[in-house]
């Protein structure tokens, strides 16, 4: 054990240094795992390698872990990873916005949409459903009908993330009780 020498009446005596063990809990990163707010920059491809979106030029991505955040694929895979880790990982449908339902695709009357002068394929608007608001994509206008689309537009897709972890530090009781990291690259009340 290391130690140091102390002076007392009867002479010198080792007493056990603890500043080794404190550094040592000092220097260990902090990693990935639930309740933890983390820092991350990303490039997102899809299987042709075609750019889909990214964070270069931005504050990193701010995230609440094992809060629903980001998809579930790249939050398993980040898991345990620290500030400065790197990660290349292909995320499957099932584990990103996953697979197309053919069933969301569906035709209403264009009289649905009051007060929008032009529907043009492209558009997306939010409607209410029993689950919620849901986004939904004009995919083809047909006479007096809107055809559209409720599944993400990024379902199906297989998902290229190339990651860098940039930080990660305690959430604040505020962020967890409001599901969001607060402050740069999170949100702003």
């Amino acid at each position: 054990m290391c130690g140091f020498a102390t002076h007392n009446a009867i002479g010198f005596e080792e007493k056990p240094l603890l500043l080794p063990f404190i550094f040592h809990l000092e220097a260990q990163k902090m990693q990935v795992s639930a309740q933890k707010v983390v820092f991350i920059h990303y490039t997102l491809t899809n299987e042709e390698g075609e750019k889909i979106d990214s964070s270069d030029g931005h504050e990193p991505l701010a995230y609440i872990h094992g809060h629903g955040n980001i998809i579930p694929g790249l939050e398993n895979a980040l898991m345990g990873k620290t500030a400065g880790d790197k990660i290349k990982v292909t995320i499957p449908p099932e584990e990103a916005y996953g697979t197309r339902d053919e069933e969301l695709i569906q035709s209403v009357p264009i009289d649905a949409f009051h007060g929008v002068d032009e529907i043009l394929p492209g558009m997306q608007f939010h409607t209410d459903t029993p689950d919620g608001a849901q986004l939904v994509t004009v995919v083809g206008v047909r006479g007096n009908e809107v055809i559209l689309d409720g599944n993400h537009p990024m379902s199906g897709l297989t998902l290229n993330f190339d990651v860098e972890v940039t930080e990660v530090r305690e959430a604040t009781e505020e962020e967890l009780a409001h599901g969001h990291v607060h402050g740069p690259g999170g949100h702003h009340h």
